[in-house]
């Protein structure tokens, strides 16, 4: 059991004020890793969490962060790889509520790094979802002052139609960068982000398209005890 102050392996402190455990449920959230490989090495989109953050700060994350109520009704291009759908729909069970998910990893997307997967120049993002691979699954453990279940989205810039040059800092990441993958270490990162960045390592060796049904890995914890599984 963690003690007030200390960090979980998510790097949140535990609140002292109001500890969290078990009866704080987990709220849906979606991140991206944007894969840049134009440059000869995989390159991955990362950004830095302001020190003003409870959850994560100083920190360098993926885009992404909580789905709200409204992602449901948000307009999209084009639709999720039926494969993907089919993983996403066994878990959230139904069609459009397994979508928002993905539109809400696109919006943040938009919102924290300028960066579009679709259309927004009529003001609204319209998403394009159908190169979106599903790559993982995480819930934070018990403890922790937030708790999120996310889902891990990965594409490529260029088959997404992205500019890689075009990020922009934002209020809610700053110092975005591209990350050498092999150079993973150089950067504070959550224990997820990193274990995250590792498995996709090793799927793209096997095969550097990125399957759309590759087996998903879900991180979770019972009993202070972590699991890995898959979905």
């Amino acid at each position: 059991m963690k003690r007030p102050g200390e960090k979980t392996e998510w790097g949140v402190e535990v609140s002292a004020e109001r500890p969290a455990g078990p009866s704080v449920r987990p709220r849906d959230a979606a991140t991206i890793v944007l894969i840049d490989r134009t440059t000869g090495h995989p390159r991955v989109l990362v950004g830095k969490r302001s020190s003003r953050h409870v959850f994560m700060p100083d920190t360098y994350v993926f885009p992404g962060g909580r789905r709200d109520a409204s992602d449901h009704a948000l307009p999209f291009a084009s639709d999720l790889h039926p494969l993907v759908l089919a993983k996403l729909t066994g878990e959230r069970g139904t069609e459009r509520s397994a979508r928002a998910i993905a539109l809400a990893a696109l919006r943040e997307l938009h919102e924290e790094t300028g960066l579009t997967l679709g259309d927004a120049a009529s003001g609204q993002l319209r998403a394009s979802l159908h190169t979106l691979r599903y790559v993982a699954r995480a819930v934070t453990p018990p403890g922790n002052v937030r708790r999120f279940d996310t889902r891990f989205f990965s594409t490529f810039a260029d088959e997404a139609g992205i500019n890689p040059d075009l990020i922009r800092d934002t209020g809610e990441l700053h110092d975005l960068r591209w990350l050498d993958l092999r150079d993973v270490d150089s950067l504070t990162m959550p224990l997820i982000t990193r274990t995250v960045l590792e498995d996709l390592k090793k799927l793209m060796s096997m095969d550097p398209a990125l399957p759309f049904g590759s087996p998903v890995p879900f991180y979770y914890s019972r009993r202070g005890q972590s699991f890995r599984s898959t979905v």
